[in-house]
């Protein structure tokens, strides 16, 4: 008899908690359309609502996470049509980190790092629009623009007081993944850059490998990540594989079963198991933290320089009824030991951190390089 009240009541309870759940959320509807009635009444200024329920959905997806975001019909098609280079870029991948947009990196060669933007920047301002309270794709439209054509970026930097300023001109961004040499005292070791996760940096990837494998001296390889914002979660998992006889490489975690995988390498290492340094910084993120993290926790490698982005999610872009869009977060990445990139990031094996305002990656001032190749001959 006891059990059968207690049953009871927990159905009733479970029951009325979903009714005060809904009719919650209807208060806060109705709550909703109250405060728009009284800004299209009151404010001193005669608003765009159209704009304004953008702003508002947007709001809505920004709570979420930094990742998520909602796009204009307009915004839309414009992020369709830039892969076919009708526009001109910077050569750099931002996010958002407490409503400021943020360098995650700027990529090599490119206007952004050649100019000498850095990961780690804020943007204040693009051109003379303030960037606080706009959205990710908002800043990303307003630096879009022909190519050939200059804007101005205001940026504050960690550890400088004063905002700096830079005119940028803007050009077709065209980034080679990978480039490669050999370095060292004794030319014996194989040094890859890897710049972005592209449909093709595997195959890029590994015929620098198997050209360095020709030259039997070759001892020992450094993997170049800093500055790499990631890209495609496919090419992390085919480079990482390269290096892994088994064992796992990723798993992604979401609601939906579809979205919960588990990644495996398959036996062979292209070099033989021969020794690996890999530099990663802030600007490392995404599938660079999964190539970095996995071979990390396989003890496959060492990790040199700085603690990685976080930039541990998957985004999905999803087309809406009115021709817009939205970015939603549906997933996460996690590394073999279990633990969440997700505002983390990879934690080098040694902490090497970049030095002065004039520090370029692979000039004579890269000490992060020099302490690499100096692991090799100690």
């Amino acid at each position: 008899m006891i059990k059968i009240i207690l049953i009871s009541f927990l159905i009733l309870n479970f029951t009325s908690s979903i009714v005060y759940s809904k009719n919650d959320l209807y208060e806060k509807i109705d709550l909703f359309g109250e405060v728009l009635e009284n800004i299209k009444k009151d404010y001193v200024d005669e608003v765009d609502q159209s704009k304004m329920m953008d702003s508002a959905i947007n709001g809505v997806l920004q709570s979420l996470d930094p990742y998520s975001a909602y796009m204009s019909p307009e915004m839309f098609n414009e992020m369709q049509t830039d892969t076919k280079g009708q526009f001109g870029g910077l050569g750099i991948e931002i996010g958002m980190e407490a409503g400021v947009v943020k360098v995650i990196s700027p990529i090599d060669d490119t206007p952004a790092a050649n100019a000498g933007i850095k990961a780690g920047d804020y943007i204040v301002k693009i051109g003379k629009e303030q960037v606080q309270g706009k959205s990710l794709l908002e800043a990303v439209k307003l630096m879009r623009g022909p190519v050939g054509t200059s804007i101005n970026l205001t940026i504050r930097r960690k550890n400088v007081k004063k905002p700096l300023e830079f005119t940028i001109v803007r050009k077709v961004i065209e980034v080679q993944s990978v480039s490669s040499k050999i370095i060292g005292e004794s030319k014996n070791l194989g040094y890859i850059r890897l710049k972005s996760f592209n449909e093709n940096s595997d195959k890029q990837f590994l015929k620098s490998i198997k050209n360095f494998e020709k030259k039997s001296k070759i001892k020992g390889y450094v993997f170049d990540l800093r500055n790499n914002p990631g890209g495609l979660l496919t090419q992390a998992i085919n480079i990482t594989d390269f290096f892994l006889n088994d064992g796992e490489i990723v798993s992604t975690k979401g609601r939906k079963v579809a979205e919960t995988r588990k990644f495996f390498a398959r036996k062979g290492d292209e070099i033989g198991g021969k020794p690996i340094v890999i530099l990663i910084n802030n600007g490392s993120a995404s599938a660079s933290e999964i190539f970095a993290g996995a071979l990390k926790d396989h003890k496959r490698a060492i990790i040199l320089g700085e603690n990685s982005y976080g930039k541990g999610s998957v985004q999905s872009v999803i087309p809406l009824k009115n021709g817009g869009g939205m970015r939603l977060t549906i997933s996460k990445y996690y590394l073999p030991s279990g633990k969440s990139i997700s505002d983390v990031g990879v934690t080098p094996d040694i902490f090497v951190e970049e030095e002065g305002d004039d520090f370029r990656i692979n000039s004579e001032k890269d000490n992060q390089l020099n302490y690499a190749i100096k692991l090799f001959s100690s």
